[in-house]
């Protein structure tokens, strides 16, 4: 499913304009994102957590040169389902 998809479902579900549910998407998307980039997370009880994850500095390999590189620590942006919308994917979809 893509973005142009939510869009179309919703716009259909709740009767707006494409437009308007679009505009609405990008602007979640965009608090989203400038909440992580500020160092906060974003909760929504039900469906799940935006989260700031840090990894720890470690020792990767650059095979084609055959030396060691140092990897310094950083944070990722990581998303944590909620536990209802866990069981429901465990419940509902069938295992390929």
């Amino acid at each position: 499913m893509t973005k142009a998809d939510i869009v179309a479902k919703i716009s259909e579900k709740l009767g707006m304009e494409k437009n308007e549910v679009q505009a609405t998407i990008e602007t979640f998307m965009d608090e989203v994102k400038n909440s992580l980039e500020g160092g906060d997370n974003v909760y929504l009880r039900g469906f799940g957590s935006f989260i700031i994850k840090t990894r720890a500095e470690k020792t990767g390999r650059n095979i084609s040169k055959n030396t060691t590189i140092k990897i310094p620590a950083h944070n990722i942006p990581a998303f944590k389902p909620a536990k209802v919308f866990v069981e429901g994917v465990k419940t509902n979809v069938d295992v390929k």
